[in-house]
């Protein structure tokens, strides 16, 4: 799931765009606070967009803010939320090293339009079908199978799902799971993680008996989503 850290210091501004980006499946942070942004973007890696106010709570305003980012060599595209009629906003925050900016007042559908512009990767990393041995994933209609059999999952399951495949034989431990499929503000705890990896187990494996098992608990590490070389 694509996380992106929104650093806006209205609340009720705040939670609606929390809410209708995440009824688009998208992972949202919020913060209102300039420092503290900086810190989330120390911790987490994987924010794939950052949405900031120009009017923030802390020692930077969003532009200080947007260039701090940059000198940071933080890639990730950043789209500038300004009041209306701030020309001078507009062309500072474009030339901090932002993306993109939005005037505020504005439509949902417009925010959602410039968010997917901003994500947009070549069609080489989008592909729509996973496969791994016989199990498939389909990124355009979140249709999961294997063996030419559907399996049912919740979206909890096919985002963790989802990330082990984006990483397939790769260990991903506990933490990174957390991370990457829960909010900032969410408390949860390894044992969680525990949980929805037995329900992926139970789904996508033991259903299988006669295939070999695809969800591997690396002891001390994590999991990784993939065929054992000595599996035939």
């Amino acid at each position: 799931m694509v996380k992106i850290l929104l650093v806006e210091d209205e609340p009720r501004i705040a939670e609606s765009i929390k809410k209708f980006l995440s009824s688009n499946d998208y992972l949202v942070d919020i913060t209102p606070n300039s420092d503290q942004a900086l810190k989330l973007l120390k911790k987490n890696t994987d924010y794939a967009l950052l949405i900031i106010d120009v009017r923030l709570e802390g020692s930077l305003d969003g532009i200080e803010l947007s260039r701090q980012i940059r000198a940071n060599e933080t890639n990730s595209p950043i789209l500038i939320l300004t009041a209306l009629g701030a020309i001078k906003h507009k062309v500072s925050g474009l030339n901090a090293g932002a993306d993109d900016y939005l005037v505020k007042p504005f439509a949902m559908n417009e925010l959602l339009a410039r968010v997917n512009r901003l994500l947009k990767r070549p069609t080489s990393f989008l592909k729509p079908i996973i496969k791994i041995d016989d199990l498939e994933i389909n990124t355009e209609t979140k249709q999961v199978s294997r063996s030419n059999k559907l399996i049912k999952l919740t979206k909890k399951e096919y985002d963790m799902l989802y990330y082990l495949a984006r990483n397939q034989n790769q260990i991903i431990s506990k933490q990174e799971i957390i991370d990457h499929l829960w909010s900032e503000n969410k408390i949860i705890v390894p044992n969680t993680i525990e949980v929805y990896v037995g329900y992926l187990r139970q789904k996508i494996d033991l259903k299988f008996v006669d295939r070999p098992p695809l969800i591997q608990t690396i002891r001390g590490f994590g999991y990784k989503l993939g065929r054992e070389p000595n599996d035939v």
